[in-house]
């Protein structure tokens, strides 16, 4: 069993090398059917004066319901959020439900084509990027919201003497943000992987239950906490 990284092609650019990994390759396909639905769904809704029935009904209770869920958690400024967190979300879910996607020889022994499709979660330099957009947009909108002087003045409080553990205590969201996901999400992936490789007989029925409990469960799961804690730390710097 292999769970490293693999590189699918490497690139020499200007004497620098650089490595097209798997995880690369998987978030491009998922940000590529991402993009199919988003011109489908638009396909759909050209006409706004045409009274929404169908799919256009399906969006607009989800727009109202992550518009109204922004503005519920980040108060007053949730609402202009509310469309990044909501494909935030989505390409999270998505590259956490990728799990479920099979393809050949995962197990020579088993005589179904079982294999993983290798979450993009489960690679720490993804969720790693991921938690560095949430942490300069948090110092960004913070600068934004109470000026340089007043941001620099709150990483002193409640005393000077602080300031240190404030410093350390913003540069710990991004860590905790991206290891929280990728350890959760790999963790799915090596549990299922090591059962994979198990006799056939033991794998009849059984990976059902742990592709809901690791990917279906824990995907949604991951992908909500990652999003509310991200615009917690948004709005907290920006109140």
């Amino acid at each position: 069993m292999d769970f490293s990284i693999h590189v699918a092609k490497v690139l020499q650019i200007g004497g620098l090398e650089i490595w097209i990994t798997e995880s690369m390759v998987n978030s491009w396909i998922i940000a590529g059917i991402l993009i199919l639905l988003a011109l489908f769904v638009r396909s759909k809704m050209r006409d706004p004066e045409k009274v929404p029935t169908g799919i256009q009904n399906v969006v607009e209770l989800l727009v109202d319901t992550l518009d109204n869920f922004s503005e519920s958690t980040m108060g007053k400024h949730g609402r202009k959020f509310s469309s990044f967190y909501a494909g935030l979300f989505i390409y999270i879910l998505l590259s956490n439900l990728s799990g479920l996607f099979l393809g050949p020889n995962w197990n020579p022994e088993f005589p179904l084509p079982v294999n993983f499709m290798r979450p993009p979660t489960a690679d720490v330099a993804v969720t790693f990027a991921l938690a560095l957009i949430t942490f300069f947009m948090t110092q960004g909108f913070g600068i934004k919201s109470k000026g340089v002087f007043k941001w620099m003045k709150d990483m002193t409080e409640p005393m000077v003497l602080l300031t240190p553990l404030n410093i350390i205590g913003e540069l710990a969201n991004p860590v905790s943000l991206s290891f929280r996901l990728f350890g959760n999400i790999l963790g799915g992936t090596i549990i299922m992987g090591l059962y994979y490789n198990l006799p056939w007989p033991a794998l009849v029925g059984i990976p059902v239950v742990l592709h809901g409990y690791f990917d279906i469960f824990a995907g949604v799961l991951q992908s909500f906490i990652f999003v509310m804690l991200s615009m917690t730390f948004v709005s907290s710097a920006m109140d």
